[in-house]
């Protein structure tokens, strides 16, 4: 008989701009070498994966990264109490370093992560990707960080527009014009602080790679996919998965040059020489890690597993040629689960 283990996920805001937190417990709901209970990790009181009870057996809203370690660790300590947890799977940039810091407290508590080392977390960040790109020989677009609009009328000195606008955690904007640019800025940064990030924009094909490693060089698993249909917000509505030797090439070499620890998602952009220029490391799952499970490589049940110090055999073969598509739903909740979840911080 399989042991239950009980596994918290964040990541549930299921919206036009998804967190992973939905895709992630859905595949580990089929895997059948898995027994599990889903508790689900939440912000705020609308996120939908809340209401979604055949996915998550319990939710609880935990503080904001911003509140600080403290605050984030006496929730998890009373939702431990509760729940006996084994395994949490944080889904969002912002609280993965605060989970990171806590990684040895949350050991002593009987929880197990997979996640990157702290050195792995921040020499990825984009203000440090252009010299990322050049200590692991990774071909990244010029980029460059900026604190203040007065640095805007400078950027025809280095770049040719378009260029990219981006925030520091998250949110990217395709700018043609420095008042584009004197815009975006204004608007990422007033969600996600300084600085800003511009990147040379470059003309080409999208494509994404979910992964995992296993903290020694070693590759775990390798999804990659073409985005097929991209949203206002760039985000990936439809893809499908591709075989590309040069992806395979480049995403081995990220593994083991970093030694990376956990699972990621490599943003690739195919230029006209056809060669890949790679435009963001986001140190997690993807919103889009379902068609792992779709393609035969099911990436959260294999990060679970190493996370309980269990023996995980690499993929070796995916399907090549399945596809995702994307679609918005409704559900229908009784408003006194809303009131609930609001007042008491649990459902």
């Amino acid at each position: 008989m399989k042991k239950k283990i009980n596994i918290a996920v964040s990541g549930l805001n299921a919206i036009d701009s998804p967190g992973p937190g939905i895709a992630v417990i859905r595949a580990l709901r089929e895997a059948k070498s898995l027994d599990v209970k889903i508790i689900g990790l939440a912000y705020e009181s609308l996120e939908p994966g809340i209401y979604m009870h055949n996915l998550i057996d319990k939710t609880y809203q935990i503080p904001y990264p911003t509140a600080g370690t403290d605050n984030l660790l006496a929730r998890l300590e009373y939702i431990n109490n509760a729940e006996d947890l084994n395994v949490i799977i944080p889904n969002f940039d912002a609280e993965l370093f605060p989970m990171i810091k806590l990684e040895s407290r949350l050991k002593e508590m009987g929880i197990n992560t997979f996640l990157p080392t702290a050195e792995q977390f921040e020499e990825r960040h984009k203000i440090n990707l252009p010299d990322f790109g050049k200590r692991y020989n990774i071909k990244v677009p010029h980029s460059k960080a900026i604190y203040s609009t007065a640095e805007i009328g400078g950027l025809t000195d280095e770049f040719s527009y378009p260029v990219a606008v981006k925030g520091k955690l998250y949110d990217a904007e395709i700018a043609h014009t420095p008042e584009q640019v004197n815009t975006y800025y204004n608007k990422i940064s007033s969600k996600w602080g300084l600085p800003i990030i511009i990147q040379q924009f470059i003309h080409g094909t999208e494509y994404d790679v979910a992964g995992l490693g296993d903290g020694k060089g070693n590759t775990i698993s390798i999804v990659p996919m073409r985005k097929q249909y991209i949203t206002d917000k760039g985000k990936a509505w439809g893809g499908i998965s591709v075989d590309d030797k040069e992806i395979f090439k480049l995403t081995n070499h990220f593994i083991s040059s970093t030694k990376w620890r956990g699972a990621f998602e490599l943003e690739l952009l195919k230029d006209h020489n056809n060669e890949y220029n790679l435009l963001e490391i986001n140190p997690r799952m993807p919103a889009w890690i379902y068609l792992s499970v779709g393609v035969g490589q099911n990436i959260p049940k294999a990060l679970v597993k190493l996370a309980l110090g269990e023996k995980v055999e690499p993929y070796k073969e995916y399907a090549v040629g399945k596809m995702f598509i994307r679609y918005s739903n409704e559900m229908i909740v009784d408003v006194e689960e809303f009131h609930r979840i609001s007042t008491t911080g649990e459902l």
